[in-house]
């Protein structure tokens, strides 16, 4: 079973930055949909970005032009860049892994790691 760790979370102040990564266990990052969500607190958990095993991204319009996500195959590794960043991102961040390894359906998630904005 594939595990995925977050780690880069923290307290940021409005306007600041913060780097998140998604570590895998096994060599799945080039062949899996490698996706970042959010779940803020007494809201469902929202989808903020993926990146594709060929390198295609996408985002959200709520972080657009602020957030990056890339991945690094050779560490397993996927990150998040936020730039930017709005109290309203407040929220713990999880990553998810979806490919031929970790099923297509739910597939597997980490454990998150919280990110908290101050205004």
């Amino acid at each position: 079973q594939v595990q995925l760790v977050e780690s880069g979370g923290g307290l940021v102040q409005a306007g600041g930055s913060l780097r998140l990564s998604c570590t895998a266990s096994m060599n799945i990052v080039s062949s899996s949909v490698m996706s970042w969500y959010r779940q803020a607190p007494g809201k469902q958990r929202e989808l903020v970005a993926f990146i594709t095993g060929s390198g295609s991204t996408n985002y959200k319009d709520f972080v657009k032009g602020r957030f990056t996500i890339s991945g690094d195959n050779a560490q397993n590794t996927v990150y998040l860049q936020m730039n930017s960043l709005k109290p309203e991102d407040t929220a713990v961040y999880y990553c998810n892994a979806r490919g031929p390894v970790t099923g297509w359906g739910g597939g597997s998630w980490g454990q998150g790691t919280q990110v908290t904005v101050s205004s």
